[in-house]
């Protein structure tokens, strides 16, 4: 796995191109990782439905909860399925819709300066060891190749939207996040 010469394209990721993300604004770089948590439907993994979200192509009428967002338009820069795949929708250096109203310390709109990485799962189930293995690397790959990300500080969505968003949850493990890339 590699971020591609001259894209912010990690080669080795499956590519799904959303077409949700606009251009960072001037001198405004990845500074900042964004960890989350998804399952689409609620509690459920496997199938289309998040690659189908971020490329606006969910079915309403394929699940209740599906007809409650219809219309969302979201996006990540990557996801990591239960198995460890690593799915890319957004070019690094451009601005994915992930974090929504967000701050951290005092910048607002995360979005403009983060990198947003989603984790298949819930708050309350532990993530599987394929999925650190590859936040891991992704991690310690982001922190290598990308500029402004080597320093990067990693938090959760929760930490960014307290009161709005808890993902990704209780059940993630940062002390091993964290022993893992920091000791690199």
């Amino acid at each position: 796995m590699k971020l591609q010469q001259g894209t912010g394209w990690i080669d080795g990721a499956r590519k799904v191109e959303s077409p949700n993300f606009d251009e960072r604004p001037d001198d405004c770089h990845p500074e900042l990782i964004v960890i989350h948590g998804i399952s689409l439907p609620p509690g459920q993994y496997g199938g289309p439905w998040i690659d189908q979200l971020f490329t606006n192509q969910l079915d309403p009428g394929e699940h209740e909860f599906f007809a409650e967002i219809e219309g969302l338009k979201v996006s990540t820069h990557l996801l990591i399925r239960r198995d460890g795949e690593l799915v890319q929708y957004v070019d690094l250096f451009k601005r994915a819709w992930h974090a929504g109203q967000s701050c951290h310390g005092e910048r607002e709109a995360c979005n403009d300066f983060s990198v947003g990485i989603e984790l298949e799962g819930t708050d309350e189930e532990p993530y599987t060891n394929e999925q650190y293995s590859m936040l891991i690397d992704t991690l310690k790959l982001l922190k290598a190749s990308c500029p402004g990300l080597t320093n990067a500080e990693v938090v959760g969505h929760s930490d960014i939207a307290p009161g709005r968003k808890t993902d990704p949850g209780p059940a993630f493990d940062w002390e091993r996040v964290h022993r893992s890339v920091d000791d690199t």
